[in-house]
């Protein structure tokens, strides 16, 4: 399926906007998370306690969460299990007055008195102490950015040093660009978002390689040309492909986040933003990089002279 025979695009032409149209949105994505104190994180990496229960008969979850609020004086986090109806999971932060069982215990007495007609059963509890959650924290960090060094040594073996540097900042980009997001729309960040970055930087990098590789046949094949002019080309005949991919997945992932329940359908936004924002930087982040290195590098300073 070819959507843009014979392509012609001038995308480098407009790579200057698409600097500031990336910074600013970085900026904004910096100021909301200075503004709430740094990422939301959940439970996961905060701490607290998830209650796995089930009814007799489905509750609505709105007031299920107000039975828990008014018990507890905390928002809790109330979502619909995926196994049975009448499934619910409840997360909600450390209590002060309570910790682990008797917190428990205070939620499960709470919900009892308000449906004395719905026969309440606690399948599980679980505790993640403050320390934990750090460890988890940390853990998830190292892992995104080991992702990031070895992609960087692959890149930097399999094609150039510079394409590989090109790759990691583009990666560093979209995931920035996705933190950003969830802090402007106060989206609480777990293990399941951070899946979800590892599956962005994947996807984002598979887009950027396709485009960096068509450069590189594309250098060999016109050595005469300006180098503008290839890497405009490899970007018009990547297109086709670029465009089809992108759009096929996302519309994957919409179906996933429209009918896929609230267990995942933070799991499912995060990916729908990465893909956007993947194709985006792969024809306008990526390329452009490659030409402002190429113009400020000595082996063009000195060909210019």
């Amino acid at each position: 399926m070819d959507l843009f025979v014979n392509a012609d695009y001038d995308f480098l032409r407009v790579r200057r906007t698409a600097y500031v149209v990336s910074a600013v949105l970085i900026v904004v994505g910096l100021v909301s998370l200075v503004m709430h104190g740094g990422p939301n994180y959940s439970i996961d990496f905060e701490g607290g306690l998830m209650m796995r229960i089930a009814f007799e008969q489905p509750v609505d979850i709105g007031e299920l969460r107000q039975v828990i609020t008014d018990a507890t004086r905390k928002t809790p986090e109330v979502t619909r299990d995926i196994d049975e109806e009448g499934n619910y999971i409840i997360r909600i932060e450390q209590l002060e007055q309570a910790a682990g069982q008797e917190a428990a215990d205070q939620i499960q007495v709470a919900l009892a008195q308000a449906f004395t007609n719905n026969t309440l059963t606690v399948r599980s509890v679980e505790d993640v102490g403050p320390k934990v959650g750090a460890e988890l924290r940390t853990k998830a960090i190292w892992a995104i950015l080991w992702a990031l060094l070895g992609i960087l040594i692959y890149i930097s073996w399999r094609f150039e040093m510079r394409f590989a540097v090109v790759s990691v900042v583009t990666l560093f980009h979209d995931v920035l660009l996705v933190l950003g997001l969830f802090s402007f729309m106060n989206i609480e960040i777990g293990l399941v978002i951070v899946a979800a970055l590892l599956t962005i930087v994947g996807y984002s990098l598979n887009d950027t390689i396709v485009v960096l590789d068509r450069i590189r046949e594309n250098l060999k094949r016109y050595r005469q040309e300006k180098y503008d002019w290839i890497l405009n080309r490899a970007i018009n005949e990547t297109l086709s492909r670029t465009v089809v991919t992108s759009v096929t997945t996302f519309l994957v992932v919409f179906i996933l986040w429209m009918v896929g329940g609230a267990v995942i359908h933070d799991f499912a936004f995060a990916l729908m933003a990465g893909v956007i924002i993947g194709t985006y930087s792969s024809i306008f982040v990526a390329a452009p990089i490659l030409v402002e290195w190429q113009t400020i590098s000595p082996q063009a300073r000195t060909k210019r002279k």
